[in-house]
């Protein structure tokens, strides 16, 4: 296999992982909101009806959740697609 084919497989792995993890990490945020709140999330933060500090909260807790879930299943993945190269 040649290395630029090797390099697409990598990240096309890390692609994967991301969009993998993002969902899973949308999915356990959601959990957690309703378990700590007992309410759904808000559906849409512009939603005038939404109080700011709600949405606020929402915003940041998805964008830090689904970005360390990404950050994490990209490195992750590209490691031990590099180590198998390696070997």
């Amino acid at each position: 296999m040649s290395d630029k084919s090797a390099d697409g497989m990598v990240k096309a792995l890390g692609a994967a992982a991301a969009f993998g993890a993002a969902f899973a990490a949308r999915k356990l945020i959601t959990l957690g909101w309703k378990q700590v709140t007992g309410r759904e999330p808000p559906n849409d933060p512009h939603d005038p009806q939404v109080g700011i500090g709600e949405a606020l909260s929402w915003a940041v807790v998805m964008g830090v959740g689904i970005e360390t879930a990404r950050l994490l299943a990209v490195r992750f993945a590209t490691r031990r697609m590099r180590q198998a190269k390696a070997d």
